[in-house]
């Protein structure tokens, strides 16, 4: 270290009173910016990723964020970047953060479970599952 360097230890304070899951989402929200600055492809809708992220950014400093916008927010989010992979970890973190805020859970997609069939849900019981129209009779 060079002389009269100084030295400066960065401590996090957290505020009397501030909720844990604000700080969580700051966090999330945090990286997810960072990674996707640092993400070189182009991306069609990294504007509306930015502008959501800073949305979320701007609830999360606010305090007690409203969960629909949060979860609106979110999906608008994972819409425009979730098929990057090397963004793949920021967005668990920053999902994970918003369902710590309660309400519906935001459907996940996992292998073999396309979004699509993730959103639906699995069928109530009873309910009858409808063909696709290649099962169907006379289908193609």
């Amino acid at each position: 270290m060079a002389e009269g360097a100084v030295v400066v230890e960065e401590e996090r304070v957290d505020r009397v009173g501030q909720d844990p899951r604000v700080d969580a989402l700051r966090d999330a929200v945090s990286r997810l910016r960072r990674a996707l600055a640092a993400h070189p492809a182009r991306l069609p809708d990294r504007d509306a990723a930015e502008d959501e992220l800073a949305a979320l950014d701007a609830m999360a400093r606010g305090g007690e964020p409203e969960v629909p916008r949060l979860r609106r927010s979110l999906l608008l989010v994972a819409g425009a970047v979730g098929s990057v992979s090397a963004l793949a970890a920021a967005l668990a973190e920053l999902r994970a953060a918003v369902d710590r805020f309660g309400g519906a859970r935001v459907p996940e997609q996992g292998p073999g479970r396309p979004l699509d069939e993730a959103a639906r849900g699995a069928p109530e019981e009873g309910a009858q599952r409808v063909p696709s129209p290649r099962e169907a009779p006379g289908g193609d």
